[in-house]
């Protein structure tokens, strides 16, 4: 008789246990365990002052999500010099009132933005095991994906009408500029490559030769688009798309990215490099979480606040 192998009750229940901490913990804490990341950049040209940039991203608000909301206001203490919004601002339909409540004092500064998938479209319930097929299989959002079905669309305009209304510059596959009173700043943007809304042909040519400096926008980083802003000779492109990986594995990091990035550049500051030209990347992991998945594990939640300096 061939034997057969049980697992024993108490080792059942020890990760049973085990698992709903860390479900708890990943919910109850951690989504909620805000974090400023501060990044230093030396990419402005020699003799100009330095830049402190504010990037928020991946907000995904819900309605009743006061803490996230006070914090994102309370980021107006920093007194940064620009704001730069890199997108996914929604996760609910009805919450564009607290996405403008939360970045009210924020909005007192000069900005920029870019819109996300999930400021056009509300998120549905995936089976998170589908991010590590995809991944596989090289298929993310709609490249390579069948397009969406039934989607739920999101109020978006009224969210950028009050973002245009405060003076922040719309760079949806286009070019825009802030005049600020230490320099003169060009951006160049792009629309979200994950639903492919981008249109890089109609911004391409490279730094605005009449600003003090330029640098590329988007908000998820696909390598179509970060070799395009390098080829073109940016020094730095700034996204975010990725929620740093949301589930990572402590001492490993992330397991996707949730595009065609690799999982080594999921978050903070890196490179990228198209034949003889680099640009530094800065990817943001965001401060929120689709509404289904309201969990996040070894990856806090952030704001980057950016000090661009003189290259050396």
């Amino acid at each position: 008789m061939r034997a057969r192998y049980g697992i024993p009750l108490k080792i059942t229940a020890g990760l049973t246990a085990t698992a709903a901490a860390g479900l708890v913990y990943a919910a109850g804490f951690e989504a909620r365990s805000f974090r400023l990341r501060r990044v230093t950049v030396p990419v402005l040209p020699p003799g100009m002052s330095d830049l402190r940039v504010l990037q928020v991203s991946d907000i995904h608000m819900v309605g009743g999500q006061g803490k996230k909301r006070a914090w994102l206001q309370s980021l107006a203490g920093l007194r940064p010099d620009f704001v730069v919004n890199t997108g996914d601002n929604l996760s609910d339909p009805d919450a564009v009132p607290e996405v403008l409540d939360a970045l009210g004092p924020l909005m007192e500064f000069p900005g920029v933005y870019v819109f996300g998938s999930n400021d056009y479209y509300g998120p549905r319930l995936r089976n998170p095991a589908r991010y590590l097929m995809e991944k596989a299989q090289g298929r993310h959002g709609l490249n390579g994906n069948k397009p969406v079905v039934g989607a739920v669309h999101n109020p978006w305009e009224g969210m950028r009408d009050a973002f245009d209304a405060a003076g922040w510059v719309n760079l949806t596959n286009t070019r825009g500029r802030l005049k600020l009173p230490q320099a003169n700043l060009a951006f160049t943007g792009l629309d979200d490559p994950h639903i492919k809304r981008d249109r890089y042909e109609r911004v391409a040519g490279g730094p605005d030769a009449e600003a003090d400096f330029t640098m590329g926008v988007v908000h998820a980083p696909y390598l179509r688009s970060l070799d395009a802003f390098t080829a073109d000779g940016y020094e730095l492109v700034l996204a975010g798309h990725t929620h740093g990986g949301q589930l990572c594995i402590p001492f490993y990091g992330a397991l996707v990215t949730n595009c065609d990035l690799d999982t080594d550049r999921v978050k903070g500051l890196s490179t990228h490099t198209v034949a003889d030209r680099t640009s530094y990347l800065h990817v943001s992991a965001g401060c929120g979480t689709n509404r289904f998945t309201p969990v996040r594990f070894a990856c806090p939640p952030e704001v980057t606040l950016l000090t661009l300096t003189a290259r050396g």
